[in-house]
Formats: C-alpha cells, sequence, structure tokens
C-alpha cells in the first residue's frame, strides 16, 4: 500500500463530500441516485464497507462494498482526477480484496461503464474479468459491463461446504 494514502472506514460526517465525489466522478450524465442519505446507509450498514482514502489530509478517493455470502459487491469507486495513477483506487481495492479473502468470500463482482476504457483496463490489471454486457443499464442511457475477480478459484470455492 501507498505510504502517503491513508485508508480509513468513511464516517457519518464524510458521506456529503462521498455523494459528492460519486455525483462528480461517477454519475455524471446520470441522475444522482448517490445522494448523501444513501451514502450514509451505506456508512452505518453492518454488511457494508465504506472506505475513504486521504493524501495529505484531504480526502482523495472512496470506495463503498456490500459483503454477502458468498461474493462481494463494489458498488463504487472513485479517485479524484488530481489524484489518479498515484495508486490511491489500487489502495481502496486491495484494502478491500483482502477483506473479502480474510471473510473467506469467493469472488467480488461490479459494474462499469462500457464507455470507461480506463476503469476497465484498471479492473483488469487487477485481475478482473468481463462476465457479461448489460445493456442500458445505467438509468437506461449506457451500458455496463459485469466484471468478476475469483478471490478463490471457482473449483475450489465449489468444493467448499
Amino acid at each position: 500500500m501507498n505510504s502517503a494514502t491513508d485508508i480509513q472506514l468513511a464516517r457519518a460526517r464524510d458521506a456529503v463530500q462521498l455523494a459528492e465525489m460519486s455525483r462528480d466522478l461517477i454519475e455524471t450524465g446520470l441522475r444522482w441516485t448517490w445522494r448523501p442519505a444513501r451514502m450514509l446507509s451505506m456508512i452505518r450498514h453492518p454488511e457494508c464497507v465504506v472506505l475513504k482514502a486521504s493524501v495529505s489530509g484531504m480526502i482523495a478517493g472512496f470506495a463503498v462494498m456490500e459483503f454477502h455470502d458468498e461474493h462481494c459487491h463494489l458498488n463504487l469507486l472513485a479517485v479524484d482526477e488530481s489524484r489518479r495513477r498515484a495508486r490511491v483506487a489500487a489502495d481502496l481495492l486491495c484494502w478491500l480484496e483482502e477483506s473479502a479473502r480474510i471473510a473467506g468470500i469467493a469472488r467480488v463482482v461490479l459494474e462499469v461503464r462500457s464507455g470507461n476504457q480506463g476503469a476497465i483496463v484498471f479492473y483488469k490489471k487487477n485481475g478482473y474479468q468481463i462476465e457479461s454486457r448489460l445493456v442500458d443499464y445505467y438509468q437506461g442511457k449506457e451500458s455496463a459491463y459485469r466484471m468478476v475477480h475469483h478471490l478463490i478459484a471457482p473449483e475450489i470455492s465449489a468444493e467448499r461446504p
């Protein structure tokens, strides 16, 4: 992990800023759905992890992931444009994936805009594979790719009790 990046669990006081980052960095061109109340509910939800990554005391990125019995769903991951390519996203993803492994989770699933080539390349570099294409997934306006990263090989996962 990058020593300059401080990864912490988000707190209630972070909900507004993280929601605004989602609006500005992820939901551009779409109706804003990750508003402060929704972000706060994820921060408080016992089956979710909301992380913030700070650099020099300023929030540089964040991630939201839900934990289920056999998989995690990465809902959001965003990094401020001024901090991209500085390992902030990789640090967030590493933290989340390690938590999933410790919890015995077999895979992480996410959706990404089909036109977001930067994010697709990032996820592929980190072991994710495109599983399917979801037509008009984002509010009927834009398609998505569902991507998956197997933390435990599928054949091993199938053998688990």
